[in-house]
């Protein structure tokens, strides 16, 4: 477990949510609250994240949205317990279980999920060069292929519930492809960090067992201007909304968030 020495103290959603994360570890940045913020959860719902890590996109989402019950599943018993202690810190809902995804723990295989969410590892196996931090490199770096953290989210739904994942930009076809035979309504909503940028990441979401047609969404722009303004973080106004208040991202296309039917 992480000692006192190797933590800090970050604030989310504006100071919202205070998160301890490692100093030299797998750190989060602003992936796991554009996941959060995709999710059209009511109060009420069930949600489950995959590789919760310190529970960050669990967290945002249950500070947007009152009355969930939420699970998490990490690996790494160290960022499970962090997952604990900001759940209980910032008096969040999240039961936090430790396992594999591949072979899920007896409690979660019980159950089933109206949302399941996940911020898989970007890089594949033997892609690029390892990171010095064993947890880093673990959450980072495919043990798992995508294509079963996509399956392992199926199968913890509710027939029609809805699966969003954020993946780098690059790995869409990946995704499309481990979705296609199991989900339908599938929206894709690309991340760009200005305009005219090509997409760096990409939130995929999908119903199970739905049968709408594929939707490639307007992208959402973080950053205002051609290039980056000295100190200024210079967020776009729905990106800033995002991030600091804790607003809902509307991903279907035409604005809507993803209704409960086909």
């Amino acid at each position: 477990m992480f000692e006192a020495d190797d933590l800090t103290d970050d604030g989310f959603l504006g100071g919202r949510l205070r998160v301890l994360q490692p100093r030299r570890g797998y750190r989060v940045a602003t992936d796991p609250v554009f996941l959060a913020a995709a999710v059209a959860a009511q109060p009420g719902q069930a949600v489950l994240e995959l590789g919760c890590g310190a529970g960050v996109a669990s967290l945002c989402l249950a500070a947007r949205v009152p009355g969930l019950v939420q699970a998490g599943l990490e690996l790494q018993p160290a960022y499970a317990d962090l997952a604990r202690r900001n759940a209980a810190r910032n008096g969040l809902p999240l039961e936090v279980l430790e396992g594999d995804l591949a072979t899920m723990p007896a409690p979660l295989r019980a159950r089933c999920f109206d949302h399941v969410i996940a911020n898989p590892p970007f890089y594949p196996a033997g892609d690029g060069t390892a990171a010095a931090d064993p947890g880093r490199e673990m959450a980072q770096r495919e043990a798992t292929p995508l294509a079963d953290w996509v399956a392992a989210g199926l199968r913890r739904l509710h027939p029609g519930g809805w699966l969003t994942i954020i993946q780098e930009a690059h790995r869409l076809p990946d995704l499309l492809v481990a979705l296609s035979a199991r989900t339908g309504s599938i929206t894709a909503l690309p991340l760009v960090a200005r305009a005219g940028r090509p997409a760096g990441r990409v939130i995929v979401q999908a119903r199970k067992g739905g049968r709408g047609r594929f939707t490639l969404a307007p992208p959402l722009v973080l950053h205002n201007g051609a290039t980056h303004d000295g100190d200024r973080e210079n967020h776009s106004d729905m990106a800033a909304a995002i991030l600091r208040k804790g607003a809902a991202l509307e991903i279907r296309a035409g604005g809507g968030a993803p209704p409960r039917g086909d």
